[in-house]
């Protein structure tokens, strides 16, 4: 059972609640979590601490206020001696802190509670907590999170083709003055259809094909008003941001057809997909920190991207969306490929690793990832500010 899915972290500034889940948002826009029915320390009644307990008809605990809030819920106070939120389901204590009332509330299966930080949950039966689901429920539950994170980049690039001009295509919009295409008698409106007798099935093509060229003439076939022939074309050399490549000054038609547009955003999202699972299965072949970023490193390149203007941002964040996604299936204990990994190891053994088994091996694999993120981020400020 979710008892909480919160957008962002940090302090609360909005909440709703849908049963049985609470669905919150957070002040910094840095992710989410989801808060799953299971051992939870912030909506513990300790002895000791009072309460505010309300009750339905049937004498039954349906609300708890623990918050210790200045402004309490309508109900009994009541001095904990001893709770049991999660099996027996009872509240034991002091009514208005009276030691010679000594009361016994029992709590509703499906009461909520106002834990310390007041955002109000559903209670945590032990028939709702994730450790008695299925192994198959816990596996899709542990995959949903990277999986969604690569859902959200696959969409915010689906997002940003539309911001954007179209594909470029083989047809030809404009030819510059005095360039080897214009030279070549090439015009605008013409199509390339091959060059040095490969066919050139979109612009990519093209210019793969010219800059492969290192300035050599290229045989290159176009259909012009339903005829084709074939043109000697030289490219010319150009310094662009000090690397050298070549150019015959030709412009391509984009296609700003809806289907094209997004299957071009699709394509992108695979492309990006498939780089980033390249990147990483680099880490383990030839492991730097330079190829690592942590919150300084991806604060910078966010900045020097967010100057480039807005689509170049969504096309980043997108990337970083499908990057946190894949990291986080990395089988490492302290990621949820690490809790997946458990899960596989759960479904071949036929029994769960026993909870202190993977409590030492959850502590191990938080400390591994702490030791990393000082490392990286150590590196990261460095990098840009020092080096």
């Amino acid at each position: 059972m979710v008892r909480e899915f919160s957008i962002g972290m940090g302090p609360k500034l909005f909440q709703l609640r849908r049963n049985p889940t609470t669905y919150t948002i957070r002040w910094l826009p840095l992710g989410g979590y989801v808060r799953l029915a299971g051992s939870d320390d912030e909506t513990e009644l300790d002895p000791g601490m009072t309460v505010i307990v309300q009750l339905n008809d049937n004498n039954e605990v349906i609300r708890i206020d623990a918050s210790e809030s200045d402004m309490p819920i309508e109900g009994i106070p009541v001095q904990v001696t001893k709770a049991d939120l999660v099996d027996a389901l009872e509240i034991s204590g002091y009514e208005n802190g009276d030691e010679e009332k000594p009361v016994t509330y029992h709590v509703n299966h499906d009461a909520t509670i106002i834990d310390k930080n007041k955002t109000e949950l559903i209670i945590a039966p032990r028939d709702t907590q994730f450790g008695q689901a299925k192994v198959w429920q816990k596996l899709a539950t542990n995959f949903a999170g990277p999986f969604m994170n690569i859902l959200l980049g696959f969409v915010v690039f689906l997002i940003w083709t539309f911001t954007v001009a179209g594909p470029a295509t083989t047809t030809i919009a404009h030819v510059q003055n005095g360039s080897p295409a214009q030279i070549a008698n090439i015009k605008a409106g013409d199509k390339i259809l091959a060059i040095d007798g490969k066919k050139t099935a979109n612009f990519e093509d093209v210019s793969t094909a010219i800059n492969q060229s290192k300035g050599k003439t290229m045989a290159v076939r176009v259909e012009k008003n339903g005829q084709t022939k074939t043109v000697k074309v030289k490219p010319k050399a150009k310094v662009i941001q000090k690397t050298k490549v070549y150019q015959i000054g030709i412009q391509a038609q984009t296609d700003e057809n809806a289907i094209a547009k997004l299957k071009r955003g699709w394509d992108t999202a695979v492309s990006t997909t498939g780089l980033i699972f390249n990147a990483v299965g680099g880490l383990f072949t030839n492991f730097s920190l330079n190829k690592l970023s942590g919150p300084v490193g991806i604060y910078s390149e966010t900045s020097q991207v967010s100057q480039m203007g807005f689509t170049y941002l969504l096309a980043f964040l997108g990337m970083i969306s499908i990057n946190l996604g894949i990291v986080n299936l990395i089988p490492i204990p302290g990621l949820d490929g690490g809790k997946v990994l458990l899960n596989l190891i759960e479904l071949v053994r036929g029994k769960p690793i026993s909870e202190d088994h993977e409590a030492i091996v959850e502590l191990i694999g938080f400390g591994l990832l702490l030791i990393l993120i000082i490392a990286v981020t150590g590196n990261d400020i460095y990098r840009y500010f020092i080096k």
